[in-house]
């Protein structure tokens, strides 16, 4: 088959490109602790979308640095018991979508959670002030701060809160949630249930945010990850700082992340894909220890492919 990234024989052993930093676990101890000792102030507001059989909900929470953050609730009406919970990721400066779209799961008796990431195009708020160019992109937005400041970093925060949030509503079993998305979701699948380690089941589709040296090495910093190009264009234009850099990003690298999964893992893998590679995907997937698999489309790009959320419905449904 063509290839625009390694043999697939060595893809499934790639180790990753870009650098972890020594305190990475510490970091995100830190980091979880500081999260669970807010107050998340949550609040449900009613939504004025209706469907028949489902209640529909603004969610809102205070997050890491003080934002409110945004989420859709949709939930069966009248359950007598428990349910399971899905939590649902959008792509990179998207949004949490219509309602309507996440019908299908309520109609399969779930509750479900659609984030806004903050600062992209939804209801949540971004408070994040930091140091430095913040030209085109949250995975550069810090950099030059605190790693404490990369936007990365209370995104992804920001997942395992809603998590936790979830979790303790009191209509959903919290043995019985997972997470799932495509690109930045499929990212930021893979990092909620790297800090949620409750999360049951994870289906993560051509993940975003994974190996950024890797990225850069095979030229492709551009589409999602031109961000990369443009911060060394523009602040380190012969690349002096190459390594602190690189080790920075290694902060919200989740490759890095993986490790911390528990969650049994489906990954969906174009081995087409030039917006996220395939190795930078294989770089997480190789480091997971939790009960994993992984789905190749060989013929695809970063793209819509054939059956994929119907593959992911019946994952869930173990649930």
């Amino acid at each position: 088959m063509p290839l625009i990234d390694k043999p697939l024989a060595e893809l499934e052993t790639y180790a990753g490109t870009n650098p972890c930093p020594n305190d990475m676990d510490a970091f995100w101890d830190r980091s979880l602790a500081e999260m669970r000792a807010l107050d998340p102030k949550v609040e449900l507001r009613p939504a004025a979308f209706a469907a028949r059989g489902v209640e529909c909900f603004h969610l809102f929470f205070t997050g890491v640095g003080g934002s409110r953050v945004h989420a859709k609730l949709l939930r069966p009406k009248g359950a007598k018991q428990k349910l399971p919970a899905m939590l649902l990721f959008h792509g990179y400066s998207g949004r949490s979508g219509d309602w309507f779209d996440k019908l299908a799961w309520v109609s399969q008796g779930f509750v479900v959670a659609a984030l806004d990431c903050r600062g992209q195009s939804g209801l949540s708020e971004d408070l994040g002030s930091v140091k430095g160019g913040t030209f085109r992109g949250h995975i550069v937005r810090g950099l030059d701060d605190s790693p404490e400041k990369l936007a990365f970093r209370q995104i992804y925060l920001d997942t395992a809160q809603l998590a936790r949030i979830v979790m303790n509503l009191p209509e959903v079993d919290p043995r019985r949630v997972g997470a799932a998305g495509g690109s930045q979701g499929g990212g930021l699948t893979l990092a909620c249930a790297a800090l949620e380690p409750s999360i049951k089941l994870a289906a993560s589709i051509y993940p975003f945010l994974c190996d950024y040296k890797r990225v850069w090495e095979m030229d492709l910093a551009k589409d999602a990850y031109q961000e990369i190009r443009d911060f060394f264009r523009w602040f380190d234009p012969r690349h002096e700082r190459e390594d602190e850099i690189w080790t920075r990003l290694g902060y919200i690298d989740c490759q890095h992340l993986a490790k911390r999964i528990r969650a049994e893992v489906l990954m969906l893998t174009g081995l087409m894909d030039t917006v996220c590679p395939p190795s930078t995907q294989f770089a997480a997937y190789n480091k997971m220890v939790s009960k994993k698999r992984m789905i190749l489309y060989p013929d695809f790009a970063h793209e819509g492919m054939p059956d994929m959320w119907d593959v992911v419905h019946q994952f869930m449904a173990k649930l």
